[in-house]
């Protein structure tokens, strides 16, 4: 087969490393890719979004499947693009993809099918907005409704907070992803991801992992797309995991279908776990990163076949393997990294740390400039490392963070805390 992988992050990066290894890969093309992809791939100048670019470029290549590694491109409809062209593609259409695209529309959905969340109000205006958050009292979460790159969710602990970030949705600042806003009741527990791979009926467990969103060590500074991530997840238990599945994920995909927009691809479902156990936090409808960096390293199917089964409807009776391995990952971001950060910096070291057993070095945000590997971006690594258990993973992924050679970068330096814990305890 000839497949296209569309994006240039840390989870195309692990999609490409577990798509090379299937025999029935004739060729991997990515666009437009990073240096660590082209380890695996011929990459193509092509913008992941840009979707009458992407089906030409598949029709050029004489694309069998194309795989879509982030959100705009499904929320922008590259997938319903690419069936009017024939060509089969991983991931939901523009339909389905509103399980990301409009946090009002899964609130809604599972309002009506009685799937576990946090109470919510839809506000069209910052006057609602502002009324709901003194209705639902501090703390109080407001998410602006669209795609906002990470900065549209803000967990508010006094009113002054919330009502500012009310504000901030509604200014502006987020284009269209702020035209409304959902404001909801501050869940109490531990967050863990959940991740399945549905073929529009069928939805299989594809694995499961905790991440790390704050900045700093001890879950300290701000929020970011993610500073490291281990799977397994101590806290879903076998048990947790079969009620996430048959009381949110099951019924979120039954409604998709009835709705006449059945899901295809990863859906990664937040979860907070509490007292009464598990409720949905958000849809994600792609593969988290830097999740994908650890579930990934993991699997020991045939990921390529997998896909193609999920496309063609093929997934009942199916149930995806897993090494019993932890894996853990840890980012290196650039120093300034969420807020304003300076690109260009050099990188070296990366094969010392590769030499390491069991590490992989998933590339995010980095280019190459006059054959130097430099920083592109304010997620730039993800360190992966298998052990035996938690623990054992997190000296391994330290060990090789240490041979790193870049001044310029940070890192948090307790990745895995809670699982390493668990795991000495144990």
């Amino acid at each position: 087969m000839i497949v296209l992988l569309l994006g240039s992050g840390g989870r195309e990066h692990a999609l490409a490393a577990s798509i090379a290894r299937s025999p029935l890969l004739t060729k991997l093309i990515a666009a437009p890719g990073n240096p660590g992809i082209a380890q695996h791939a011929e990459l193509r100048p092509v913008a992941a979004d840009d979707v009458a670019d992407v089906v030409a470029l598949a029709k050029a290549e004489k694309v069998d499947l194309v795989v879509v590694g982030p959100e705009a491109p499904l929320v922008a409809g590259v997938v319903d693009a690419l069936a009017e062209a024939g060509i089969k593609a991983f991931g939901p259409t523009a339909g389905a993809a509103r399980l990301e695209g409009s946090k009002a529309f899964t609130k809604e959905l599972c309002e009506r099918r009685g799937i576990p969340t946090a109470a919510f109000r839809r506000c069209r205006t910052a006057e609602e907005g502002h009324a709901a958050v003194e209705a639902f009292g501090a703390p109080v979460v407001v998410k602006a409704d669209g795609l906002a790159a990470g900065k549209g969710v803000v967990v508010a602990t006094t009113l002054q907070e919330a009502h500012a970030a009310v504000d901030h949705v509604f200014g502006g600042d987020l284009g269209a992803a702020g035209a409304e806003a959902v404001i909801e009741e501050f869940m109490d527990g531990e967050e863990a991801s959940l991740f399945a791979l549905c073929d529009g009926t069928t939805a299989v467990l594809f694995g499961d992992a905790q991440d790390h969103k704050r900045a700093f060590d001890g879950d300290e500074g701000p929020n970011t797309g993610g500073m490291g991530a281990y799977s397994p997840a101590p806290v879903l238990s076998h048990a947790l995991i079969e009620r996430a599945m048959a009381e949110i994920v099951r019924p979120t995909v039954a409604a998709m279908k009835e709705d006449g927009t059945p899901f295809v691809g990863f859906l990664y479902a937040g979860l907070m776990v509490g007292p009464d156990g598990p409720r949905l936090v958000e849809y994600n409808v792609r593969f988290g990163d830097p999740e994908a960096q650890v579930v990934l390293p993991r699997l020991k199917d045939d990921l390529l076949e997998l896909m193609v089964a999920a496309v063609e409807g093929r997934l009942a009776g199916r149930k995806p393997a897993f090494r019993p391995e932890t894996a853990l990952a840890v980012v290196l971001a650039a120093r300034g990294y969420p807020g304003a950060y300076e690109k260009g910096s050099e990188i070296r070291g990366i094969e010392a740390a590769e030499k390491r057993p069991h590490v992989t070095v998933f590339h995010a945000g980095t280019a190459i400039e006059n054959g130097r590997l430099v920083a592109a971006g304010g997620r730039v690594l993800a360190v992966t490392a298998i052990g035996a258990d938690a623990s054992e993973a997190q000296m391994n992924a330290y060990s090789a963070v240490d041979l790193i050679d870049w001044p310029e970068g940070f890192c948090r330096r307790d990745i895995g805390w809670r699982a390493a814990a668990a795991s000495e305890e144990g």
